[in-house]
């Protein structure tokens, strides 16, 4: 066992791990922050998506070891100490982004990652940067939409689907 810190959220933790051990496992079991999802465990569906030093990394395929000395940031770390959620979760409740929620972590983080990329990101490039997040409910409209909307652009003229 080799002992990891990092900071998550914008706090310190530390913990035992074996150098096979996923970040996404230290997150969700050592850590108990279960809001970062596994799907695949093969870097396919992004429900795994956190930031390490501002990157958007699927966590199931990081070392948990590799983010020594990170600075790492969960869907946990997203809304406001008070629970107000942040301007992309609340587009996502707004605009009907989810349905069964299990993608939707992932999501988020990485619409987080993109909106700092690129602030004002077309439909287009918002379907682009999503290309590595499997969503098998939604059709991923209403998620474009609220990512849109998240960025402050007018969602009127979208249609509904």
């Amino acid at each position: 066992m080799t002992q990891v810190s990092m900071t998550v959220n914008g706090k310190p933790v530390s913990g035992d791990v074996e150098g096979r051990t996923l970040l996404s496992s230290f997150l969700r079991e050592q850590l108990e922050m279960t809001g970062t999802h596994v799907g695949c465990d093969t870097s396919q569906c992004g429900a795994c998506v956190v930031h390490v030093d501002g990157a958007a990394v699927k966590s199931c395929t990081m070392l948990a070891l590799e983010a020594e000395g990170a600075d790492v940031a969960t869907i946990e770390g997203q809304a406001a100490p008070d629970g107000t959620l942040n301007a992309i979760q609340q587009a996502f409740q707004d605009h009907h982004g989810l349905q069964c929620g299990f993608c939707t972590p992932g999501m988020v983080m990485s619409a987080a990652a993109l909106l700092k990329e690129n602030p004002k990101p077309s439909e287009a490039e918002i379907r682009d940067y999503l290309e590595g997040n499997i969503c098998r409910c939604t059709g991923y409209h209403n998620i474009v939409k609220a990512i849109m909307a998240a960025s402050g652009q007018d969602v009127s003229a979208i249609a509904a689907e």
